[in-house]
């Protein structure tokens, strides 16, 4: 605000400098000789006389008599001026009315309407535009910092108003996610306390029966039989527990949501191809798309989108940089997506995990990543009743998605 504040200053002071100066140099074009013209024609008709030299007084515009003054000056309607020449005093008439007010009165209406026009475009520039970021600019550092009740009011600019739009659609969508996240927390508390007394009922028999053979109290064979096959019972029933939280928290700890409708295999592919063609140019990579039958397929398109870069952007780290290509097959009701990429070192042992959440292979070297793409990948396919496998096919990672045909 301050520093546009500061240039509309800068921009007037020009403008009003400018405006004084031409008004100083119009006014004073005329003073001198350089704005009397017609001194310069009586320099020339003098020149001539001089050397004389014939003259026609038709070529001249504002000398309209020359004659000698043999007996003094007379007087005339005329303006005149007096040159000697060859000892001789010559009056040379002439006709010249320097008024310029029509020039002046001109360039001050055309001055003052580019003026009037820069300032209303500074005005406008500040109420449309510097104004409204100005009132939004502390917006996003309170989103930042958590502060995600209070609503943006609706402007009607064109300029901000989709932005704003997106950006309390953005603070809905984190305080929605707060909010889950809150309940998540408050179920996975209430979880670990279900769970943390479960455990506590079987492991206090498991420890009774360690105590009890700890000092001997069971002499006969069969009795340490019956302990031991219950202390196996209450392991059993512990690991029982532990692998329920494993399988709460990997089922959890993703709010993955998933919009299923239909969308054409084209509109996916597509919108592949305008975001990878340029991309992958630059990075000298050879990008190839098969061609293929158009379908409608079932799920989230925006999803399956999400999918297919993941799987691109895995191929560009960890293949060799010379070749990925699209290809297409189709089985029963399924589309599949083939997604090749060329050097692929991942070991074949290896294959199984890759769909593991937080798994990382052998062949990440110092590529960052959190484990997390294809264990994404495969829950959204699976939401959208689709699947995805990977193989490796003469030293080429395939990784392969199912779409079902509406």
């Amino acid at each position: 605000m301050k520093s546009f504040i500061k240039l509309a200053v800068a921009v007037i002071a020009v403008l009003a400098v400018i405006f004084t100066g031409a008004n100083i140099i119009l006014h004073n074009e005329n003073k001198g000789d350089a704005g009397r013209p017609y001194r310069v024609e009586a320099e020339r008709i003098a020149a001539r006389i001089e050397n004389r030299e014939p003259y026609s007084l038709n070529d001249y515009s504002y000398i309209k008599n020359v004659e000698i003054q043999e007996n003094g000056f007379q007087g005339g309607d005329s303006d005149y001026l007096v040159k000697e020449i060859g000892g001789k005093l010559y009056r040379f008439d002439y006709s010249y009315q320097a008024d310029n007010t029509s020039a002046i009165t001109s360039f001050n209406i055309c001055f003052g309407v580019t003026a009037a026009f820069v300032l209303l475009l500074l005005l406008f520039l500040f109420i449309r535009i510097i104004r409204p970021f100005e009132i939004i600019s502390a917006y996003p550092t309170e989103l930042a910092k958590g502060n995600l009740t209070a609503p943006l009011k609706d402007s009607k600019s064109k300029y901000f108003g989709k932005f704003l739009w997106g950006l309390d659609l953005l603070r809905e969508k984190l305080e929605s996610q707060r909010s889950a996240e809150l309940v998540l927390q408050k179920q996975n508390k209430t979880m670990v306390l279900s769970l943390s007394h479960d455990i506590k009922t079987p492991l206090g028999v498991i420890e009774l029966y360690a105590k009890a053979l700890e000092k001997g109290l069971y002499k006969d064979e069969q009795k340490k039989k019956e302990v031991a096959v219950g202390i196996t019972e209450k392991c059993e029933d512990i690991r029982g527990y532990v692998d329920g939280i494993v399988k709460t928290s990997s089922e959890d700890f993703l709010n993955l949501e998933v919009n299923n409708g239909e969308f054409y295999l084209s509109a996916l592919i597509d919108k592949i191809k305008a975001f990878y063609t340029d991309k992958l140019s630059l990075l000298k990579i050879d990008f190839a798309v098969d061609a293929f039958s158009d379908h409608i397929l079932s799920g989230d398109l925006e999803r399956s989108i999400e999918v297919l870069q993941n799987i691109i952007e895995n191929a560009v780290k960890y293949g060799d940089g010379k070749r990925i290509r699209i290809a297409f097959s189709r089985e029963d009701d399924c589309q599949l997506i083939h997604i090749r990429n060329s050097g692929c070192t991942l070991s074949k042992n290896e294959l199984p995990h890759i769909f593991d959440s937080f798994w990382r292979g052998s062949n990440t070297g110092s590529n960052s990543g959190s484990g997390l793409g294809l264990y994404i990948c495969r829950t959204l396919m699976r939401k959208m009743n689709g699947d995805i496998f990977a193989e490796i096919q003469d030293e080429e990672m395939v990784v392969t998605t199912v779409f079902e045909i509406s």
